[in-house]
């Protein structure tokens, strides 16, 4: 994009769009993040990517092209071949005379210009998208064009009589490309593109009695995908087997193994599950894309209270701060942020994981590995001979670990690590019953932090939204609150696939322990009594954390019932 920001800015903050402090933290991230200013104001989510293009188009005097109100023909996709358009993301959108009418993000990429009219031997004429609309674009028309896509290949299938029956070695029958190899490979590749493409966080293979169910989990919710054959079963769990250095002729035990690919242009790691069922082995593949723990602190989703208190809190030398929330909620996100924000050269911080989902330069990161006796309190005792400044434990799952780590925290060390608990007090009464003395915690913990991921509402198709009156009284909203919100819905577009909701945001709740909570866990109070304390005290509940981001026109009342209960005390 423009290596001179400033003249494009310049419109946005006209248009008050944006305002000179953002930007002047945005040009701030940029920099430490090797991305773009406009990347930068995007990411923060400070505008959003049609104003930011609209702001470049405006300033160097181009179209800009709302890819969701036209209809590229055919003939016009034809011009460029989908190798070209993926690797310069540029999409054709119009042909005149010599002329070739291209969509692309960056107005002063002059190279891929020049490229463009060297390959297609045609003068280029250009207008402006968004990057993530022009990719969004390409995968739509060239699926339609190519035919190569997951459910094509699906139907291509279905209409074959190749022969694929699962052996009793779990093999296929691959010993030829020409027998059907060669389509499995590409049917496996363009699942997991897909998978990429749809932004999903992980791919689920089961095998039923007349069929294979595939699903894809996008924003927390699983989406049935066309169903394969069932005769197809035993290749396809070759091929994902051999990608994940699994051994293919073991059947019986569940396995793990690892995948490195390339898709969507993005370079990914994908964490492998096989466990037997009563109709096959069933695959779980989650994708671990690097871009997700680059953010920082402030992109999380916390309020302006919380994110002051939880960036106090990391600057302690000492103690313990605990993540609880269940598997999905975003735990490790959070903890990695906190990390980032950290990891400084004065700093030494070692992780104790099960397994190291995503590689941090810097850090010190040590994996689990329990067949040779390699567990959590085995490597924290390590640990502490190397001494580091900071220790992320995984998880505090029994009573060695958590004495461990208290012990950590007790000997001037800075502690973060996870519980599986429903909300913040309860991670107290959690510790207490592995065995941990209730005078161990009070004077270890720190702070206790409980999250959820709620869904966004898709910022192409929002909309003004009146929740009803008996919603609003339920969820205990005043008139003076009611007045001064921002409800919002989706209505729903090819940009969310119909759902509203696009990508997912935390909410939150941060209890200290206080003088006079440490009062309380000393004396063996029930997690009720403390969470009332702490309310009084000013802890914001996950309930309404969730209501302020529903005030706010994020999220949605749906969103917040189906992941925070509210409790007596939230009223």
């Amino acid at each position: 994009m423009s290596s001179k920001p400033g003249e494009y800015i310049d419109i946005l903050i006209e248009n008050q769009i944006v305002s000179q402090e953002q930007v002047d933290e945005a040009d701030q991230y940029s920099r430490s993040n090797n991305v773009t200013v406009a990347d930068a104001l995007v990411t923060l989510h400070y505008a959003q990517p049609d104003d930011v293009t609209r702001a470049m188009a405006e300033f160097h005097g181009l179209d800009f092209i709302n890819l969701d109100d036209v209809r590229i023909p055919d003939e016009v996709i034809e011009l460029v071949p989908e190798t070209i358009a993926r690797e310069n993301a540029i999409i054709p959108y119009a042909s005149d005379g010599d002329a070739l009418r291209v969509l692309m993000s960056n107005p002063l990429d002059v190279d891929t210009i020049e490229k463009l009219r060297f390959i297609l031997n045609r003068q280029i004429q250009i207008a402006l998208a968004p990057r993530e609309n022009i990719l969004e674009s390409i995968n739509r028309y060239y699926g339609q064009i190519d035919g190569e896509s997951a459910d094509s290949m699906l139907q291509e299938f279905t209409d074959t009589a190749i022969d694929f029956t699962e052996t009793d070695d779990g093999m296929g029958d691959m010993d030829d490309e020409d027998d059907g190899t060669g389509p499995i490979v590409r049917l496996v590749h363009l699942m997991i593109s897909e998978a990429v493409q749809l932004r999903a966080s992980d791919i689920h293979i089961e095998p039923f009695e007349d069929r294979i169910r595939i699903r894809y989990r996008i924003d927390g919710r699983l989406v049935e995908r066309d169903s394969p054959p069932r005769r197809l079963l035993g290749a396809i769990l070759s091929r994902i087997k051999i990608l994940s250095n699994i051994d293919i002729a073991e059947r019986r035990r569940p396995q793990d193994g690892r995948i490195k690919i390339t898709a969507g242009g993005k370079t990914l790691d994908l964490r492998v599950s096989v466990i037997p069922t009563n109709h096959g082995q069933s695959i779980v593949m989650r994708l671990l894309d690097p871009d997700n723990i680059k953010i920082g602190i402030r992109q999380l989703g916390l309020g302006e209270r919380d994110f002051g208190t939880f960036t106090e809190l990391i600057k302690r030398p000492n103690g313990i701060i605990l993540v609880t929330g269940p598997t999905g909620s975003g735990k490790t996100t959070t903890l990695y942020a906190a990390l980032n924000a950290m990891n400084r050269p004065d700093r030494k911080i070692i992780t104790a994981e099960d397994p190291v989902e995503y590689y941090l330069p810097g850090i010190n990161q040590v994996e689990i590995r329990h067949n040779i006796g390699l567990d959590f309190a085995r490597v924290i005792r390590s640990m502490l001979r190397q001494a580091p400044n900071i220790i992320l434990v995984g998880e505090m799952r029994d009573k060695e670990t958590a004495s461990m780590g208290i012990q950590a925290s007790l000997t001037g060390h800075l502690v973060f690590s996870t519980l599986h608990t429903n909300d913040a007090p309860s991670a107290v009464t959690r510790m207490t019953d592995m065995g941990v003395p209730g005078y161990l915690v009070a004077s270890s913990v720190v702070a206790i932090m409980a999250q959820r991921l709620v869904r966004v509402i898709c910022t192409r198709c929002k909309e003004p939204f009146e929740p009803p009156q008996e919603i609003l009284d339920e969820a205990g909203f005043t008139p003076e609150m009611i007045a001064e919100s921002k409800f919002s819905r989706g209505s729903g577009c090819n940009f969310c696939n119909r759902s509203g909701y696009r990508g997912r945001l935390a909410v939150y709740e941060i209890m200290r322990v206080t003088s006079g909570i440490r009062e309380l866990i000393f004396a063996n109070a029930d997690t009720a009594t403390i969470r009332e304390l702490a309310i009084k005290e000013g802890m914001t509940t996950l309930f309404h954390d969730g209501c302020d981001k529903v005030k706010d026109g994020i999220t949605t009342f749906d969103e917040v019932w189906r992941v925070a209960k509210q409790t007596e005390q939230d009223h």
